[in-house]
């Protein structure tokens, strides 16, 4: 036998092709889940105020139809985010950021003022708010500086200091919107990322110092002269209204007490879908910032669990994923995203339920929103691609040992 024969002969291990990862199916559905509960209920909270309002055309379906709209959008940006290598970011954050800062500046001067707030341009019926985009490219910015300045991000002067000054300047603009709630949270998931950078636990405690100082000192100025800010006052009024919720019960309780109301209503299986009552007319903004109180009221104690036990899976699943990732940046921009949602529905049901002040920050996913929806959305679009990555190391990893096993096991033909 001659020696090609031979050769033609030996049964060689071939080693399959290598595909892109798949995304973590479950947090895909668990996205899709919350924002088709939060499209149900959005309709079940607005249609009666829209029906007989004037503003918005006397149309029931007016919220939802916006809402539907804004998720096939989200839907769209999430899909296209999935499907691009995540490590792209790294290298185009800051035209994202320069953008944002931008937007922020002027939107002081060119925004529409809605709830005393001056945060959202209107371009013709879209409404548009810089905050949020601001959410995700703090993320992006904070996560690739972080991983670039590697092991210097421990010192101070070269590491943690230049991060909290770009950080404080925006949130300083959103600052003067004013949206201190929207502040408040970028504040927080910044820190988170610092943190999970691995900063000098010392610089973060005294940079937290230092800024609750400020804090304080704002809120003891607008206390002893309410006039002194735009809404000082008003943000004074939550306090009190939040440490006595009956001090006064018309004005700056009156929100507070009807969610209150709501959520009592309620009790333990709930008044029924579509079934509210404090919806009609008398819980300010239901199909937003109090959506949840909506929830609690026509779906109970039981059904509120079912829907926060589906809600806490989603932040775990998310974090798991930012855990997974083999790569720094990944981890933390997984971890910023996963944490600003955690943290901005904690606020917002906190305040629903008067475990915090209510901030008027809106419910992710569920409340009734467009940027707010849309960029959300894309977010977890973000956390699908750093799934992609783990999943294509791990198939890697098992093609591998496949491949290693095949060759053990292989045997040579031996020639007649």
């Amino acid at each position: 036998m001659n020696r090609t024969s031979y050769k033609s002969m030996q049964r060689k291990p071939s080693s399959p092709k290598l595909s892109k990862g798949t995304p973590d199916f479950q947090l895909l559905v668990l996205t899709l889940l919350l924002v088709g509960f939060g499209v149900v209920m959005v309709f079940s909270a607005s249609s009666n105020t829209a029906a007989v309002s004037k503003d918005f055309n006397f149309d029931a379906f007016y919220f939802v139809k916006r809402q539907l709209m804004w998720a096939v959008l989200g839907f769209i940006a999430m899909l296209i985010a999935m499907n691009i290598p995540y490590q792209f970011y790294k290298k185009w954050f800051l035209p994202l950021f320069i953008v944002t800062a931008v937007l922020l500046l002027l939107v002081p001067y060119f925004g529409v003022s809605i709830n005393g707030a001056r945060s959202w341009f209107r371009l013709g019926k879209i409404s548009l708010q810089p905050t949020e985009i601001a959410k995700i490219a703090i993320v992006l910015y904070l996560s690739a500086l972080i991983t670039k300045k590697g092991e210097k991000f421990r010192e101070f002067k070269r590491g943690l200091f230049p991060v909290m000054i770009i950080v404080g300047f925006v949130i300083g603009l959103i600052m003067l919107q004013p949206d201190f709630g929207s502040a408040f949270i970028l504040a927080i998931t910044a820190g988170i990322i610092v943190i999970a950078g691995g900063a000098n636990l010392k610089h973060i405690f005294n940079c937290a110092l230092v800024g609750l100082l400020g804090v304080i000192t704002v809120l003891g100025i607008n206390m002893l002269i309410p006039s002194s800010g735009t809404d000082g006052g008003y943000r004074m009024g939550r306090i009190q209204s939040w440490l006595d919720p009956f001090h006064d019960a018309q004005n700056a309780s009156y929100n507070l007490l009807q969610s209150l109301k709501a959520i009592a209503h309620g009790g333990w299986t709930g008044a029924g879908f579509g079934q509210s009552i404090q919806k009609l007319l008398y819980l300010p903004y239901p199909y937003n910032d109090f959506i949840f109180a909506v929830i609690a009221e026509e779906l109970g104690f039981i059904g509120t669990t079912i829907f926060l036990c589906f809600y806490a899976y989603f932040i775990f699943r998310g974090l798991l994923i930012a855990l997974r990732c083999p790569d720094i940046f990944g981890t933390l921009v997984g971890v910023g995203i996963i944490g600003n949602i955690a943290i901005q529905a904690f606020i917002n049901i906190g305040g629903v339920t008067r475990t915090i002040p209510i901030t008027g920050v809106t419910l992710p996913f569920i409340s009734s929103g467009g940027t707010s929806l849309f960029i959300t959305m894309a977010s977890v679009g973000i956390l699908l691609s750093i799934s992609r990555e783990w999943n294509r190391v791990s198939q890697e990893k098992t093609t591998r040992k496949t491949t290693v096993e095949h060759r053990k096991d292989y045997r040579p033909i031996r020639p007649v």
